[in-house]
């Protein structure tokens, strides 16, 4: 047996999340699915560096699976995507070793959260930036990701419904880059709650709005309660940038 690792980008429009879902769309089952028909009507499991939720897009999500076909390692990206729908595409493939885990062996991750300021809604990125068409302090809001950086209970940043019992995570970078008339924010961590990302953004919007001061991101952070963070904001603006391990896994950057 052979263990393969694919990075993975796809679009999380016309999905239920990553994970199979039973009587949903979901980006787990198209791809195994895929590779049952490679290997005539075996079952393959596949395992992720993590889940996304629905209309969650990514860019570098990396999967791997066990499989004893022979095929060479550069064929691994046309053979799949020989058989999967256009929103989903194997980026690159390589051999690993066994000690390999998608999941279990990463070491950060990258977020990305694009939201767009512009009057008017683009229509042809509504599926791919949160459109939020209001006056921002970015200062105001950078000065409150500083509160962000390091280890800490999370907390406050995480749904209410997570059954995760240790909150506390390493968050290595918070930036907020300016892109004409987009802000992206740039978060790397150690690991990430479910809706981590999406409510620090919120409440980075919610700062950048006179609604809140950038210091109070400190109190919310050391109060570890859901309540007191800002809205989670839309599936549709987040992204898994890239996913990195001890050492570099795939040949591309």
């Amino acid at each position: 047996m052979t263990r393969i690792a694919c990075k993975v980008a796809y679009d999380g429009t016309g999905f239920s999340g990553y994970q199979v879902q039973p009587g949903k769309r979901t980006v787990q089952a198209e791809l195994e699915r895929c590779l049952q028909v490679i290997h005539k009507g075996e079952s393959i499991k596949v395992f992720a560096s993590g889940r996304t939720d629905a209309a969650v897009h990514a860019k570098g999500q990396v999967i791997h699976f066990d499989s004893s076909l022979s095929i060479p390692e550069k064929q691994w990206p046309k053979a799949i995507n020989a058989c999967l729908p256009p929103d989903i595409r194997v980026m690159e493939a390589v051999f690993v070793d066994d000690e390999f885990h998608a999941r279990f062996s990463v070491k950060q991750k990258e977020y990305r959260y694009r939201v767009s300021h512009t009057k008017a809604a683009d229509v042809f990125t509504r599926n791919f930036s949160y459109h939020h068409p209001f006056n921002l302090n970015i200062d105001a809001m950078r000065d409150g990701a500083f509160y962000l950086v390091g280890t800490y209970d999370f907390s406050s940043f995480c749904a209410a419904k997570t059954e995760v019992q240790d909150k506390v995570r390493t968050l290595f970078k918070l930036e907020i880059e300016e892109n004409d008339e987009e802000l992206v924010f740039i978060l790397v961590g150690n690991g990430f709650l479910y809706n981590m990302v999406r409510i620090i953004v919120g409440t980075l919007l919610e700062i950048g709005a006179g609604k809140r001061s950038p210091i109070e991101m400190m109190a919310i952070r050391d109060g570890q309660n859901r309540d007191l963070a800002g809205k989670t904001v839309p599936g549709h603006g987040l992204y898994l940038w890239d996913v990195k391990y001890d050492y570099p896994v795939f040949k591309s950057v």
